[in-house]
């Protein structure tokens, strides 16, 4: 792969791919799936779809197992706190993996752990010797086996499905994470009622086997896009690995749409996007609806979501700074509406639009950096994207906690709406040289 230098970065020259054609013109609602004619994104999808159901089974069964062993609200948030910091730490350097590695190997790899560690969680709750530190220690090295997984699977999207469906490809992943989050939680309430926690697990363990057989039966010779990794290590020296993660880095910094998405992204994901861990107590202290109540506000903002991921993925359009902040600014402005709300009914709506604008708004993120990003950067530019979306989890989440300690949470809830509609409109000040800079990236795939 040959590369423009240009004074905001490098931009990909690449030459068009032998099996472009394959994709055929759909028209009405099959528009919504066009990435699933990729044979390699389609093995990819459905084992995506098996494993994620027993993720989010996994979930609310480990949160009911700490509960059940300890009581403690400080220990269950630990756990949930060790699943996200190791992304946070080491996200990054599994960017600089996933750009020297085949992706499909990284990705076998981190599946085959996740699935071990299920695995072991299993066998610990069906023998009655699970104890709370057992739980710690797995919860940690699943967020280390995550530091590595999250930025190749993001990044090797692009190599299933190219440029032309990519748009299509990652709102299809948002609509099957969506899809997940409302059956698995389902399923396994359903489980735990009548079995106990323990086969939640091993289901978990079980429906890796989908993705790794998807992975295993990937063609490799129909790929897009692969980073030239043996021509790379002819042309010069082998990096270290700070020297590739300052490469990363400094790339980001001279790009000005990838700067400004990164920045935007992670001031709204550490102040806004959060919200969720105070969304019990409003349901409670503010809404007054309890527990069923709140499981319909839960609903409400996993069913926006998925309209929002399968909108995307029927509108197929190229990305756009333009919609992004609009996206950003909508979805701050509602999440303040929904902090202000104090009827149920209105939450309601406002919940589902939240969902809807959140889901929109990063996956046009998401779309937007892997087209500017050149090939052999692109695990270490998505690695800084789920650092600051998934890794600011544990700082945000004591963020808006603290705050609705203090002064209530509506409050808390307004103050990160506030704080993250000030980066959605310092987007707008700076977007001039982002959007030359995406227009330029988008000339070279047209």
């Amino acid at each position: 792969m040959q590369t423009l230098p240009h004074a905001q970065g490098e931009l990909p020259i690449t030459e068009p791919t032998p099996h472009a054609h394959e994709q055929q013109p759909t028209k009405g609602l099959l528009r919504a799936f066009v990435a699933l004619q990729h044979r390699n994104f389609r093995l990819f999808w459905f084992g995506q779809l098996i494993s994620l159901i027993g993720t989010w089974m996994q979930s609310i069964g480990q949160a009911w197992l700490v509960l059940e062993l300890t009581h403690s609200a400080f220990l269950l948030g630990l756990v949930g706190a060790l699943q996200f910091l190791p992304i946070l730490l080491f996200a990054l350097f599994g960017g600089v993996l996933a750009d020297r590695w085949p992706k499909r190997k990284v990705l076998l790899f981190t599946q085959t752990s996740a699935m071990i560690q299920a695995f072991i969680l299993a066998v610990l709750v069906f023998t009655g010797t699970v104890q709370i530190w057992h739980i710690l220690v797995l919860a940690t090295l699943l967020g280390l086996t995550n530091s590595i997984d999250m930025p190749t699977r993001q990044a090797f999207v692009v190599e299933m499905v190219g440029h032309e469906s990519l748009t299509n490809a990652i709102a299809l992943n948002s609509s099957v994470f969506n899809m997940a989050r409302i059956v698995g939680p389902g399923i396994g309430g359903l489980i735990i009622a009548t079995l106990g926690v323990a086969p939640l697990f091993l289901l978990n363990a079980l429906s890796f086997i989908a993705v790794l057989i998807g992975l295993a039966m990937i063609d490799m010779k129909t790929l897009y896009d692969q980073p030239k990794r043996a021509a790379t290590l002819r042309d010069g020296p082998k990096q270290s690995t700070l020297q590739s993660l300052r490469e990363g880095l400094t790339y980001i910094a001279r790009t000005p749409s990838v700067f400004l998405i990164i920045a935007v992204v992670g001031v709204i994901s550490l102040f806004g996007i959060n919200f969720n861990v105070v969304l019990p107590l409003f349901a409670t202290e503010v809404l007054h609806v309890g527990a069923t109540g709140f499981g319909f506000i839960s609903s409400a903002f996993g069913l926006g979501s998925l309209v929002a991921a399968l909108w995307l993925a029927w509108d197929n359009k190229k990305p756009s700074i333009i919609h992004l902040l609009v996206e950003a600014t909508i979805f701050c402005v509602i999440l303040g509406l929904f902090a202000l709300s104090g009827n149920y009914y209105v939450s309601l709506l406002l919940i589902a639009a939240v969902g809807f604008t959140q889901i929109a708004f990063s996956a046009i993120a998401n779309t937007t950096l892997q087209t500017v990003t050149p090939n052999h950067l692109r695990g270490r530019v998505m690695s800084v994207y789920m650092v600051v979306f998934a890794g600011s989890t544990p700082i945000g989440n004591l963020f808006i906690g603290g705050f609705a300690v203090l002064l209530g949470v509506p409050v808390a809830l307004f103050a990160g709406a506030i704080l993250s509609l000030a980066a959605a409109i310092a987007g707008w000040v700076y977007r001039k040289p982002a959007i030359k800079s995406l227009a330029e990236a988008n000339k070279v795939y047209e």
